[in-house]
């Protein structure tokens, strides 16, 4: 049977960006859907090596009945301790999942952009981490007990953190390409006038400075996720 994760995403258009690339480099088929149109998700991953939670411009806060249908699922393959992962938004629901609150900062500024992260005790423990990744958030999710935090930052003070062996949340997108970058300051253009919001420009140019790193941290990210070796023991 071909290995197969689970692709959760939130627009018409949107894709798993070079994440999606590197799974299927290494082997895995991508079973796509999109709850938000109408798509299921599974009563059980008993087909799935596993699964991830991509980002939106919506928020986890938001009443849609899709939403807290999607926030509730994350329990499947959390139950079954098989590889979850979540992505800004997708870490925002596993937070909220977790009994966690996400919430804007009180002045309005917002991530955009590269911005600095540095990871925690445990963080280093686990793996090597980017000086700088990509933003693209106004929320953010707040430090879980039971969970262990990963990495913060100094305007979002939780940057991904790590629940049991096999479940993780990021705050940042490492699955950006170049391609989405382009289309995401073109659609959303007004969003980088929002304090805290790199221009464009700055943007581009924080991709040639930092991008290597990122995609060789998420290499080791994403073999580090498919093959979970031991538990976080909770705090």
């Amino acid at each position: 049977m071909k290995r197969k994760i689970l692709i959760v995403l939130h627009q018409e258009h949107s894709s798993p960006g070079r994440i999606g690339r590197f799974l299927v480099e290494r082997g895995y088929e991508l079973d796509i859907r999109r709850p938000r149109f109408g798509d299921p998700l599974p009563k059980t991953m008993s087909e799935h090596d596993g699964a991830m939670i991509f980002g939106g411009p919506m928020s986890s806060n938001d009443k849609e009945e899709w939403i807290r249908r999607e926030i509730d699922w994350i329990g499947v393959p959390l139950r079954e301790d098989k590889p979850f992962l979540g992505i800004c938004l997708g870490a925002q629901m596993l937070s909220r999942h977790l009994g966690g609150k996400v919430a804007p900062r009180e002045d309005g500024v917002v991530e955009i952009g590269y911005w600095p992260i540095k990871p925690t005790q445990e963080g280093r423990t686990l793996m090597d981490w980017p000086g700088h990744v990509y933003h693209w958030h106004s929320e953010g999710f707040e430090h879980v007990r039971g969970t262990r935090l990963l990495a913060t930052g100094d305007t979002f003070a939780n940057q991904a953190f790590a629940c049991g062996r096999a479940a993780y949340g990021l705050q940042f997108h490492p699955e950006v390409t170049y391609l989405m970058m382009n289309r995401w300051t073109a659609k959303s253009e007004e969003k980088l006038a929002m304090a805290g919001a790199q221009d464009r420009h700055t943007q581009i140019w924080g991709r040639y400075q930092h991008d290597h790193s990122v995609q060789q941290w998420l290499h080791r990210f994403l073999d580090l996720w498919l093959k979970p070796r031991m538990a976080l023991a909770a705090e």
